[in-house]
């Protein structure tokens, strides 16, 4: 199915304000994928606030010109799946677990803060926690000297009520 002019500028602009918005840009062929598994995909991919598209490469790499994920304009051949996401990890993150499990998507490589990944580039980015995970192990982290202390005072608390001499 052909698109006209203005479906085509239309494309593009929604696909340049993605890249505007997006961290990360991950690319993975989609070929020999089934309607259900790609469907699995994309309800992940939104829960994770992810923008799944297939587009027109060549609206890509127009849609791309002058961003950080320029660096990808000679990567983008062949039926492809592009992951635009505002979280650094979270394209990475979805693409690479489902890729673990559906051996039809294959990861072609991906841009984050305008350098290019390759394909252990985007599985190693995938590998890092999310900052909701970070941000609680920045607390536990944060929360550990004050509850141990806690744990002292408390102890030296209970020890000096044993030792003393009890009221009649």
């Amino acid at each position: 199915m052909s698109l006209n002019r203005s479906e085509k500028e239309a494309v593009i602009s929604e696909v340049t304000e993605l890249a505007a918005k997006a961290q990360t840009l991950v690319i993975a062929e989609y070929r020999g994928i089934t309607v259900a598994d790609m469907t699995k995909l994309r309800a992940s991919a939104r829960g994770q606030g992810v923008s799944l598209s297939v587009l027109k490469n060549t609206l890509a790499r127009r849609a791309v010109n002058g961003s950080n994920f320029e660096v990808l304009a000679d990567q983008m051949t062949g039926p492809l799946i592009y992951g635009f996401s505002e979280d650094a990890v979270a394209a990475a993150k979805v693409v690479a677990d489902f890729a673990k499990t559906n051996d039809k998507l294959v990861i072609r490589g991906g841009a984050f803060a305008g350098k290019t990944l390759d394909v252990n580039g985007v599985k190693e980015l995938a590998s890092i926690p999310s900052k909701d995970v970070l941000l609680a192990q920045l607390c536990g982290l944060l929360m550990s000297p004050i509850s141990r202390t806690a744990v002292v005072l408390g102890a030296l608390a209970t020890k000096k009520g044993e030792g003393a001499p009890a009221a009649a």
